[in-house]
Order: C-alpha cells, then sequence, then structure tokens
C-alpha cells in the first residue's frame, strides 16, 4: 500500500538533508564509512596474522630436516606465493563479513546472530580459498596450514567480536554513550516501544519520557507524560535527547515541522512504520530489537574524527600519568605539608548530557572552602552563575602556584583515561550552575567535559559569562579534531605563562 504522502515528503527532506552534509562537510562524509573501513581493515590484518602464524607453525616450529624439498629458498618461495593467496583469503573474508552485515552498529544484531554470520564469513572465504588454489594448482601450499589459517581466523575474529560487544555494552550499562529517546504518544504501540526499549538496556538506549499530541491528551494521560509538541525541540534539548520515535499517526504538517525543527536542533527522527499503512518511500527500514523503524532524520556524524579524539586521548593521557607521576608525588606531598585536609579534591561535576561524575583536582583550597563561599559571595569578580576571586582568601601557598601553572589540574588526567572527560572540551560544571542554566546553555553538554578548552585558551580572564557560554557553543558547533590540536598547543603556552588564578 502507498505511504502516506507526508511521510514520503518528510523523508525526501531528510535524504536532502544529509546529501547536503555529505556536500558540505568532509566529517560528514567519513561518519559512516569510517568505523566500518577501520574494522574492515582490522579484520584484513587479523586474516593475514592467522595465515602468518599458520605457515611458521607448519614449516618453522617443527624441526623438518633440511631436504632439497624443504631447502631454506625452496621455503623461501613457497612462502611468497602463500602469502599472495593469503591476501586472496582476507580480501574474500572482509567481502563476505561486508554482505552480512557485520560492519553494521552493533545495535542492528544480536551478539548470537554475529558469531553465527562470522563462522558463516569465514568459512566461505576458506571454501573459495580452497578453490582457487585448486583452480591455480597450488598444490605446493600445505593443506595444513590452510585449514589452520581458516580456523585461526575463525576463532580470533569471533573472540575479536566478542570483546567488542561486550565493552560496548558494559559502557551503555555504565550509562556512558547512550542514547536518550522521547516517544511521541501513549497509546498501547508507545507502551510496547518503551518497554522493548527498556529491556535491551545494552544496547544503548535510554527512555526519557512520553510527548503527547495535544496538551489535552497530556492532562488526560497517566502515564510518563513530560510535554506535548508544542515544546517537543525544547524538551528534547532539556533532556539531552538524541532521537525521538512517533508511535501514533500525526497530521502532515505535524510530522514535517517536527523533522524540520529537531533537524535544526541535531535530533534523530524516527517513525514506527505499522502506523503508516506501509512503508515511507525508498526509506531503509531499521531495527530496534524486534521492533521495524523508518528513520526520518539521522544526524551526520563524524565517527571516525571522534573515535581519533578518543585515542589521542588515551594515548596522552596514559603517557602523561606514566611521565609526570614523579611530579604529582611530589605535588602530593606538598599539599600535605602545606596545610591539613586531604590531597586530592573531588567534587561531582555534570559531564556529558547530564551524567554526574566525580571530577578530581589537587586540593589547593581550606578543607572548609566550600562553607566559606557563601560568606565570599560579595567578592566575586564574575558575571552570573560563575565565581571567582582573584584573591581568594581560602587559597592555600601551595594551592596559589599550583593554580598559577594548572597543576592542580593533573589528577583530571584519570577522569580522562576513564572516559568521564577528555583532554579538550568544555569545564564539567557544578549542578547548581546547570540549575541555572537557560535552555540554550545546554548545548554546551552535548559533548565531554575537557580538562582545557577554547574558554582557556582565548578569554580564561574575561569574567564574562555569556563570553563563556559562547565560546564553549562555539566549539560544540564547528568540532573538529585539528581544532583540538590547536587548543593543545595553545593550552601548552598558555601553562608555562602561567595564567592561572
Amino acid at each position: 500500500m502507498a505511504a502516506p504522502e507526508y511521510l514520503q515528503q518528510a523523508v525526501v527532506a531528510g535524504k536532502r538533508g544529509r546529501s547536503a552534509a555529505h556536500r558540505t562537510g568532509r566529517g560528514a562524509v567519513l561518519s559512516s564509512s569510517a568505523p566500518a573501513l577501520m574494522w574492515a581493515s582490522v579484520d584484513c590484518l587479523t586474516a593475514v596474522l592467522c595465515g602468518v602464524i599458520a605457515f611458521r607453525m607448519r614449516f618453522q616450529g617443527t624441526g623438518i630436516p633440511s631436504t632439497i624439498l624443504y631447502h631454506e629458498m625452496l621455503l623461501q618461495a613457497m612462502q611468497q606465493q602463500f602469502l599472495l593467496y593469503l591476501l586472496s583469503f582476507a580480501f574474500c573474508v572482509v567481502f563476505f563479513s561486508r554482505l552480512h552485515g557485520l560492519y553494521a552498529p552493533i545495535q542492528h544484531h544480536s551478539g548470537l546472530h554475529e558469531q553465527r554470520v562470522t563462522f558463516e564469513s569465514v568459512l566461505t572465504a576458506g571454501l573459495l580459498f580452497c578453490g582457487f588454489l585448486y583452480l591455480t594448482h597450488g598444490e605446493s601450499i600445505s593443506r595444513v596450514v590452510v585449514l589452520l589459517t581458516v580456523a585461526f581466523t575463525q576463532v580470533a575474529l569471533s573472540i575479536r567480536r566478542a570483546a567488542w560487544r561486550r565493552m560496548v555494552y558494559s559502557r551503555y550499562r555504565e550509562g556512558l554513550e547512550v542514547r536518550n529517546v522521547l516517544i511521541i504518544g501513549t497509546g498501547r504501540v508507545a507502551q510496547a516501544l518503551r518497554n522493548h526499549l527498556e529491556t535491551l538496556q545494552h544496547f544503548g538506549f535510554r527512555f526519557k519520557g512520553f510527548v503527547s499530541l495535544t496538551p489535552q491528551d497530556a492532562l488526560n494521560s497517566n502515564q510518563e507524560v513530560v510535554g506535548d509538541l508544542r515544546n517537543i525541540v525544547p524538551l528534547a534539548r532539556s533532556l539531552f535527547v538524541d532521537e525521538v520515535f512517533f508511535s501514533v499517526p500525526a497530521e502532515r504538517s505535524i510530522v514535517i515541522g517536527v523533522v524540520e525543527e529537531a533537524r535544526s536542533a541535531g535530533i534523530d527522527v524516527r517513525v514506527v512504520p505499522d502506523l503508516y499503512d506501509g512503508l515511507a518511500w525508498n526509506a531503509p527500514v531499521e531495527y530496534i530489537g524486534q521492533f521495524p523503524t523508518i528513520p526520518l532524520h539521522r544526524r551526520e556524524f563524524p565517527v571516525g574524527a571522534f573515535m581519533a579524539k578518543r585515542i589521542l586521548d588515551l594515548v596522552i593521557s596514559t603517557l602523561a600519568l606514566t611521565l609526570l607521576s614523579p611530579l604529582m608525588l611530589l605535588i602530593a606531598i606538598m599539599v600535605r605539608l602545606d596545610s591539613k585536609g586531604p590531597i586530592f579534591y573531588r567534587a561531582e561535576r555534570i559531564g556529558r548530557k547530564g551524567r554526574k561524575f566525580g571530577c578530581f583536582k589537587f586540593r589547593t583550597m581550606v578543607p572548609n572552602a566550600d562553607e566559606l563561599k557563601k560568606k565570599l559571595a560579595h567578592m566575586n569578580e564574575r558575571d552570573g552563575i560563575l565565581f571567582k576571586i582573584k584573591q581568594d582568601p581560602r587559597i592555600t601557598r601551595v594551592g596559589r602556584i599550583l593554580r598559577k601553572y594548572s597543576l592542580d589540574e593533573l589528577p583530571q588526567l584519570w577522569n580522562v583515561l576513564r572516559g568521564d572527560m577528555s583532554l579538550v572540551g568544555p569545564r564539567p560544571p557544578l549542578a547548581a550552575e546547570v540549575e541555572r542554566y537557560d535552555i540554550s546553555h545546554l548545548r554546551r553538554l552535548d559533548v565531554l567535559p575537557g580538562i582545557t578548552g577554547l574558554w582557556q585558551v582565548e578569554a580564561r580572564q574575561d569574567p564574562s559569562f555569556d563570553n563563556y557560554i559562547s565560546l564553549d557553543t562555539a566549539y560544540v558547533e564547528n568540532w573538529t579534531f585539528g581544532l583540538d590540536l590547536k587548543i593543545l598547543i595553545r593550552t601548552i603556552s598558555v601553562v608555562f605563562t602561567g595564567t592561572g588564578t
């Protein structure tokens, strides 16, 4: 049956938006292909490595006598010939893995299905490997090597995929990198979808509430309704929502309006296709567990660049913690000797999408500094929400030196290693500060908070809260991996000039 005209228009509009993103942004072009390319490269290298190991086990680790058949030069020639066959096997493994959808997001298939399809892909590649050897008269290649290569590749890829899935599921259960969801509608389908998402916690979806079509529906409903369609986008922004699901039919103008508003706010929109008397024209159907959905709009997310950012965070934080451990030990001793109280100061901060975490610093103030803050409120030199006193009486002698050169923030490298923070990003705010934010201010919480950021290198001494927010928002909206590198380089000069207070 034909899909409703307005649903077709919404899908076409979404495709135009995606096409424009591909034309205008290099990051957008790489967004969908970068992870698949990375995993395909890993699988290819894994197959080659397994083949090399199998060959060495067969010929170089068994004490074969040095007869003319196994002469060193002949063995080297066999190894070169086998390498060519091995590369074709690795290509076939990647080809069939791609054909079976193994490089798609893990939410699109179960772990059991993934293991079964991995076995099929490697087995099919192995059969083609044997057939290729037969057709090209590669009788000199040992059958044992071929069997070991296929077996080792099978085991290695199965373990790699299971380990990656387990790690991703673990992060989802901890609330990291989850996708927050609003469901439009409060009926039977909406309830079923909500229950389905909550039973699939490991898939990374978090239900944030229902949205009614009209204010009257919200009043008449006893469900967890958080608002209606009139304020859908501000509501979604305040709840850090990533996706909106339509679970009830709606008028043409409403659906198109929501898609357009969501696109401008960077929010994805899906519908449950059974509600629309058929499928949207030429639109792909994606399953969320057992629920078929149609994406009307999807953000182009630069996954490859963000993976590079995370790798940079892990490498630099690990090296810094290792190399700076003697300095950090010296600072800890100085803090202990300078004043009574703990060495580290742990404050609850708000991270990406409103997630709370413990942020660590070397203690630079007297132990009762938080209690004294209210008494010193009249001395605040910053605008609005921010609090800063240049000659703060709560700061200790050692603390003043640590703040001047930003050494008090070195323990936050541990937060970076854990994934609570990044090296570069907006500073993590206090919960009391976030409570006073406007909706537009919440944009800065769309990314991981950082140890350094655009504000720190551009306007660290600027007391204006508006400038503080505008710089953080500019960073979020114009982020690139290159921008992070520039900020890190500029941070080095800021630290050595001692501009901290």
